[in-house]
């Protein structure tokens, strides 16, 4: 049995069968299941105002839970960076608190790295994954459960067929040898609007050599496309070993685009960069969803059509 910490750092929780659904499930896995005070607080879009949030996570840091976990993303963790217990928060990591989290998440998972160094783990929320009506994912529910158990060593996927061609090809090819092979490297990321929205504060960590991953949820691919130039042209991408893209769901094409869509952007984004960019990470705000551990480093290993990614 765990003791999970649900709070709300960001948006308000409107989906309140969902929230109570999630706290049932979590329950009926065993869990002692602790809510904040100020959960299903509300201040404007807000889960509370600033003040009421910042005290929420300084109690997340308190509590001693194995793991604090979000309510809900959304909005709300940016303005509120200078003030985080950052300290109080890296003292509970180190003792063995794992905060996750997805989406606006990225925010405080980003500043907490860039000011400490403390890792995190990009993962479900509450609602969003275990509130769902019907039955929750298996495999996120499976990644969750060895995050709690210290079983998670890695996770896996299989890359797209368009994926092959811009995998690098050795200079003297061995049979059975990886086509990527990446040691010792950063994993950090997370929602790519959150991650441009820190550029040049002091809340954006400054990683080379890292692999970066991405998501993002209801932005057009011309949308995604732009972001992803600020990070070119920023000289964040150029730094890093490979990027890794998630999940870039919930978006509506509209008939003007006339041929361009989500592939055009990842092509495009090839075409700027020297190293690998893979697709189909299981991440992001979709149901099939990993736990990726933000902050630590990494072992990427790509053979043919499939991607492995170790942090044991």
């Amino acid at each position: 049995m765990s003791h999970i910490y649900i709070y709300s750092p960001s948006s308000a929780v409107r989906d309140k069968p969902a929230f109570r659904r999630g706290i049932a499930r979590l329950k009926a896995s065993g869990h002692s299941v602790e809510v904040d005070e100020a959960a299903l607080s509300s201040h404007m879009r807000f889960a509370g105002d600033d003040a009421t949030r910042v005290a929420a996570i300084a109690r997340a840091a308190a509590s001693g839970a194995q793991v604090a976990l979000i309510s809900r993303g959304g909005y709300g963790l940016t303005r509120i960076l200078p003030d985080l217990p950052y300290k109080a928060l890296a003292k509970a990591i180190e003792k063995g608190t794992h905060f996750v989290g997805v989406s606006d998440f990225t925010a405080l998972q980003c500043a907490l790295l860039a000011k400490t160094g403390a890792p995190t783990w990009a993962g479900p929320a509450l609602g969003e994954d275990f509130g769902v009506e019907g039955t929750p994912d298996d495999i996120m529910e499976a990644c969750f459960d060895d995050l709690l158990c210290g079983q998670g060593e890695g996770t896996g996927w299989r890359l797209p067929r368009t994926d092959v061609p811009g995998l690098p090809v050795p200079k003297k090819p061995v049979e059975g040898a990886p086509n990527l092979h990446i040691r010792n490297a950063v994993l950090w990321g997370g929602n790519l609007t959150v991650l441009c929205s820190l550029l040049g504060t002091p809340w954006f960590p400054a990683i080379k050599g890292g692999v970066l991953f991405l998501e993002d949820v209801n932005e057009h691919p011309y949308r995604i496309e732009r972001l992803l130039t600020q990070l070119l042209h920023a000289g964040v991408l150029g730094q890093q070993k490979a990027v890794l893209l998630g999940g870039f769901t919930r978006y509506k094409p509209v008939p003007h685009d006339k041929g361009f869509k989500l592939q055009t952007v990842v092509d495009w984004l090839r075409s700027k960069v020297a190293i690998p960019v893979l697709t189909g990470l299981p991440y992001g705000h979709v149901p099939t969803k990993v736990v990726l551990p933000v902050g630590q480093k990494v072992e990427l290993l790509v053979q043919e059509r499939d991607a492995l990614l170790f942090w044991g």
